[in-house]
């Protein structure tokens, strides 16, 4: 077993302090780390003592001034106040653009008093800075430009009114807190017998520095410091920046000359270091699965799981091996990661809607959420299916509580109603909707409940915060606000800190050590995070006033990284090298050090370690004919086979059998843009109601002008009948619309064009056919049916005409092998049209006609033609056509119902 940086300096104060450890206050990096501290001080006393008081370095700050901390949205609802106070109303900007640019103040504010800047002089410089960089400069200022100047000179204002009214009420947001311990300290000592223990820290604010230089100074305590010799040696190692700095520029250590404690001698022993580089965090989470299959309990207790990446911890949870009997997760599961952020994410959604009807989307996702369904049941698959049926691409709640029971329609008012930016009843519903949803779980489901206590208790939470000043005017601004509170909230899961294997954070792991360390996501602009500047002090400002820079940040993580890695006696480092996407595939700097500066006794080694993917053969679907099957579709025959169900067979047999054999349709969805096969529809149903009139007469320019008038108002009601609930007036919608009156128009245009050389009779609009199929070798009847678009007589010559508002052209028509009418789906357009022809002739026989399509999409080929090219382009439909078309078509009926040859899937 290694021995710990606790443990070592345990056992070192225990040798000075063996009298009273009571009258010891150990403060550490975080509260973890005390409860580390903590236990193995009951590991190591023997006898009854009182136990010492161990602090996090923020309670200790916190216990030095006596103010009551802020967190970060509290921090701007007041800084809001001193905004408001000091700007001129003319200037004023609502709180929703405030808040974009407040949150970066505020942190530049944290730093300034951490680092214990003079915040006069340093606004001052940075105003001045600001001036000298405005883009008109030397040009006369614009008024913006002059906005923009002022606010920078009003800093300093902002600044004093803000921290003067904050300790006024006692209380401060985190930076000021340190300010006014740094002030306080020599006061606080003052009053104290205690000595003070600082354990395992690294990077110091001013502040921090401040306090434990007075500490030591004052011979009120020590501080003990983990660093390793051989990065302290080194000079240009970031993992000993900040401890070099201490140690030769602290007076305590040189001009007080008290002890540096201490640098320690472990990093260069014998270490095992794997490096994997694994594609995706799923490859990872894997691995490390995989990883943990081979460690015994014991094993298990001393090892740690580091991630960089928290999108990792529900992927890892999922990869544990059975012989992971306990885990400690110190992380937390954020709140938004839980499956009911997603519902009030929507609910957000829905307030941005101005109106009383809602987009059918994020409604559709409130009904189909896991916690709305379970409280509903059946009833919200009845409301999609209604939302559906009548293509409902905006919805109201009256329709909505039309079918719902009295009992459940709490929820959808609380869900569905607009609350115009009423910010104070849209939290109260929110929070309203947790408590339905309660009433509808179990005791068994003790996380759903988890949740919905959660949320229930940020929305109160909110509430709270914007009872006492609510400067909040719209939902949207308040959207914000929960999404910055929701991302600080998360779910503790209880465990042993002691006891079975630690997944942490590579924060959490300060002052920690284990055996065997595993660390996620090692990769470059995760470890370290990269130049991230979230502030609007400028690069050379910071260096001026020595604030931290991403030099320093990167610092940190270095010490973080090399410090795990001291005593441990196996790493385990794993990366993403997956190439696609952002910051993708790179590993960390850190992996590259390891391999420059590798120590003697180390043994590192490199695996790239890819999923073993089997490749297996996809064999074809097929469905036996059994007896039933067969039954089934003899009654289909009896009833009528129609031409797209016979072209579906020739698609693909399975499709058929699906479709028509089982009766299985597609679900139907809402239809938000108009769809090929609606506008299909409403093309073919005008036409239908413009010539239906006229069937069995000729037709001439005056019916066809006529035709043209009623032409777009009836191409309205089509519409309105076929897409129903749904907007033709807007968006894409709009388009289509205006392509389908497009359609018509240059349809009856070119209608107009014949007649001027043509006599034309319609003889049939769409008119509903049906005819009987000899088959010699079946003992039942079969039949084909189907609707004819249109049958005319254009001079002497018999039309057969099928439209499409697709595009086809007059290969598709073209045969060259009979055999490919029912073996090539290209050829489904002929196969159609013959049908009709087929069809006409059994009830009246066909001397000569013609078959085709016209396609509003390639209207200027005009009527395309079915062309037998075996028969010498014959264009033609007569009695020897049509008995070819009866051999191809009874073949594909033996087919159909031959018990040996099963519904075969055809590949893609």
């Amino acid at each position: 077993m290694i021995k710990t940086f606790i443990e070592e300096t345990l056992s070192k104060i225990l040798e000075q302090n063996s009298a009273d450890l009571s009258q010891l206050v150990f403060i550490l990096p975080s509260k973890r780390a005390g409860g580390f501290l903590k236990n193995e001080i009951k590991q190591k006393v023997t006898e009854t003592i009182f136990a010492p008081t161990v602090l996090s370095i923020e309670e200790f700050i916190v216990d030095i001034t006596n103010l009551k901390p802020l967190d970060n949205t509290n921090s701007l609802f007041k800084f809001y106040e001193t905004y408001s106070s000091l700007t001129d109303k003319n200037d004023k900007e609502d709180f929703e653009t405030f808040y974009a640019w407040a949150q970066t103040l505020i942190y530049d504010f944290n730093e300034i008093d951490r680092y214990l800047i003079d915040s006069q002089d340093f606004f001052s410089y940075l105003s001045k800075i600001q001036d000298l960089n405005h883009w008109s400069y030397p040009d006369e200022q614009t008024e913006l430009i002059q906005n923009y100047l002022k606010f920078w000179h009003k800093l300093p204002e902002y600044y004093k009114h803000y921290t003067e009214k904050l300790l006024a009420e006692n209380e401060a947001y985190q930076g000021l807190i340190y300010r006014e311990a740094s002030i306080k300290i020599e006061e606080y000592l003052a009053t104290e017998d205690r000595q003070f223990i600082f354990i395992g820290f690294n990077a110091l604010n001013n502040a921090e520095q401040k306090i434990i230089q007075h500490v030591i100074e004052k011979n009120k305590g020590e501080v003990f410091w983990d660093i390793d010799k051989v990065f302290f040696q080194d000079k240009a190692h970031d993992a000993s920046l900040f401890l070099r700095q201490y140690k030769e520029n602290w007076p305590v250590f040189n001009e007080n000359k008290k002890i540096f404690n201490w640098i320690a001698d472990n990093y260069s022993a014998e270490k095992t270091i794997e490096v994997y580089g694994i594609p995706k965090n799923i490859g990872q989470a894997k691995h490390i699965g995989n990883l943990l299959k081979n460690y015994s309990a014991e094993e298990l207790t001393n090892t740690a799981i580091a991630l960089n990446d928290e999108a990792l911890l529900l992927p890892l949870l999922n990869s544990l091996p059975a012989n992971v009997e306990k885990a400690n997760i110190t992380m937390g599961l954020p709140l938004a990661e839980t499956p009911l952020a997603s519902l009030f994410e929507s609910l957000f959604v829905i307030q941005e809607e101005k109106t009383e009807k809602y987009y059918y989307k994020p409604v559709m996702d409130i009904l189909n959420h896991p916690f709305v369904i379970n409280y509903l049941g059946e009833t919200s698959h009845i409301l999609q299916q209604k939302i559906a049926e009548e293509n409902q691409v905006f919805i109201s709640l009256h329709l909505l509580q039309s079918i719902i029971s009295e009992d459940k329609v709490e929820l959808l008012k609380n869900c569905f109603t607009n609350y115009k930016d009423n910010v104070t009843n849209f939290l109260k519903a929110l929070e309203k909707i947790t408590l339905i949803l309660k009433e509808e779980l179990q005791q068994a489901s003790s996380l759903e409940i988890e949740y919905l206590f959660h949320f229930n208790k940020l929305f109160k939470k909110i509430q709270n915060l914007l009872a006492e000043n609510n400067p909040i005017n719209s939902i949207q601004a308040l959207h914000k606000i929960y999404k910055d509170t929701l991302s600080t909230e998360s779910l503790d899961f209880s465990g042993s800190p002691f006891d079975g294997l630690q997944i942490m954070g590579m924060l959490e792991t300060r002052v920690l050590d284990y055996e065997r360390v595993i660390i996620s996501s090692v990769n470059e602009g995760l470890l370290p995070a990269g130049k991230s500047n979230n502030s609007f002090i400028p690069y050379d400002l910071k260096k001026e006033y020595q604030l931290p820079t991403y030099k320093e940040k990167d610092a940190v993580y270095a010490y973080h990284f090399y410090r795990l890695l001291q005593r441990a006696k196996e790493v385990h480092l794993l990366y993403n090298n997956d190439q696609s996407g952002f910051q993708a595939g790179e590993q960390s700097r850190f992996i590259t050090q390891l391999q420059i500066e590798k120590q003697p006794k180390h043994t590192l080694t490199f695996h790239q370690i890819n999923p073993n993917v089997h490749t297996t053969k996809r064999d074809l679907k097929q469905i036996d004919k059994t007896p039933e099957v067969l039954e089934k579709l003899k009654n289909l025959a009896k009833y009528g086979f129609s031409p797209s169900a016979l072209t579906s067979y020739i698609r693909n047999p399975l499709d058929f059998y699906k479709n028509y054999v089982l009766g299985i349709r597609d679900t139907e969805e809402v239809e938000e843009s108009i769809a090929a096969n609606t506008l299909g529809t409403v093309v073919h149903d005008t036409l239908e109601h413009l010539y239906k009139p006229y069937e069995g007469k000729n037709i001439d320019a005056a019916i066809l002008k006529k035709m043209q008038t009623e032409a777009n108002q009836q191409i309205v009601k089509e519409f309105q009948k076929t897409y129903k609930q749904a907007p033709i007036n807007q968006g894409k919608n709009l388009i289509v619309f205006e392509i389908a009156k497009r359609y018509i128009s240059n349809f009856l245009q070119q209608e107009l064009k014949t007649l001027e050389q043509h006599s034309l009779q319609i003889i049939q609009i769409e008119n509903k056919l049906k005819a009987k199929l000899e088959i010699e070798n079946l003992d039942f009847p079969i039949y084909i049916g189907g609707k004819v678009d249109r049958v005319d007589q254009l001079d002497e010559n018999l039309r057969i005409i099928d439209y499409k508002t697709g595009k086809v052209d007059q290969p598709d028509l073209n045969l060259k092998n009979w055999e490919q009418l029912t073996n090539d789906y290209k050829f489904s357009k002929a196969f159609q049209v013959l049908c009709y022809a087929y069809m006409i002739h059994k009830k009246t026989p066909i001397n000569s006609a013609q078959a085709g399509i016209i396609s509003f999409k390639n209207l200027k080929k005009s009527y395309l033609k079915f062309t037998d090219i075996s028969a010498g382009k014959n264009q033609l439909i007569d009695e020897k056509t049509l008995q070819k078309f009866h051999i191809e078509i009874e073949k594909l009926i033996l087919e159909i119902f031959d018990p040996n040859i099963p519904f075969t899937e055809k590949e893609v």
